[in-house]
């Protein structure tokens, strides 16, 4: 079962079909939690569920747009008629570079020439998508979820940012931006839930992570580096399973990077040893 049971908890992972949101799920599950895992697209459920058979946890897979309010509703019932009461929301659907720079010849250019793409070439269908889908969706769940969590007194929410250095990084207008965004709302919403057994908490990759997809070139180019960039996804799993339980009851408005995080440690050693306060690592990036 691993250091934490999760037994009992019930928690809805987005993004969940691949890469951060797969490991994620993998890992609650595993557990002991039964999980919700929503996606835009229906493509990486059956992957998914192949990975989570056996585990303790149950597995219930929900195909949602969440920039798209009704959709968001649909999601909170679809959740509550699977598994009753909702314990912990993990804000984890993005769009990120591979969407921003959508056509080749952008990256390919970046990789010959250092060129990159300025924030004016993005097109306002993209702006939109991007701000919708990193903040407005995590926004829209968080406030459905939020009061029902506040009422039966106990409630996790972790949202999934990035590194300052990425949220300024040139030709990632509006990747960067839309993670601001929902850096800055773990603050405010962790004031407002002071006191009510919610946690809010931000737990990020720390670094670029492995998903489908991902190129072998961008991959044999990231272990050239003098300090590589890029992990694998499942680096989440012990702090994911940490922050959903019950040990974490006390830990709140906190930031987390995976990259660092030795899961072969206790989990609480490991936390104390990274952990920072929401919005310092803005002004302050430590170098793992």
């Amino acid at each position: 079962m691993g250091e934490y049971d999760l037994s009992g908890r019930n928690v809805i992972v987005t993004g969940a079909g691949r890469g951060l949101g797969r490991a994620m799920t993998e890992a609650l599950t595993e557990a002991g939690a039964n999980v919700v895992a929503a996606a835009h697209i229906s493509d990486d459920f059956p992957e998914l569920e192949k990975a989570c058979s056996g585990h303790t946890g149950k597995l219930h897979c929900v195909t949602a747009d969440i920039r798209q309010p009704e959709e968001c509703d649909r999601l909170v019932a679809e959740a509550h008629s699977a598994f009753g009461a909702i314990h912990g929301l993990v804000n984890n659907a993005g769009l990120t570079f591979t969407y921003i720079w959508p056509d080749g010849h952008k990256r390919e250019a970046w990789r010959e020439t250092g060129e990159m793409p300025k924030f004016w070439e993005a097109s306002d269908e993209i702006i939109q998508n991007v701000l919708d889908t990193n903040f407005v969706g995590a926004d829209q769940l968080t406030r459905r979820f939020a009061p029902l969590m506040v009422e039966q007194g106990w409630g996790r929410i972790i949202n999934v940012t990035t590194m300052y250095r990425t949220m300024t990084k040139q030709g990632g207008s509006p990747y960067g931006p839309s993670k601001a965004a929902l850096e800055c709302a773990t603050e405010i919403w962790n004031k407002d839930l002071e006191g009510t057994g919610v946690t809010v908490n931000i737990l990020n990759p720390g670094a670029g992570a492995i998903t489908p997809g991902m190129s072998e070139e961008m991959k044999a180019r990231d272990k050239t580096l003098e300090k590589p960039v890029l992990i694998e996804a499942d680096l989440m799993k012990a702090p994911i399973v940490w922050l959903m339980s019950d040990a974490t009851d006390d830990i709140t408005g906190m930031r987390y990077d995976a990259k660092p995080w030795d899961p072969s440690k206790p989990a609480a050693d490991e936390a104390e040893r990274i952990g920072a306060k929401a919005g310092v690592l803005l002004y302050s990036m430590p170098d793992y």
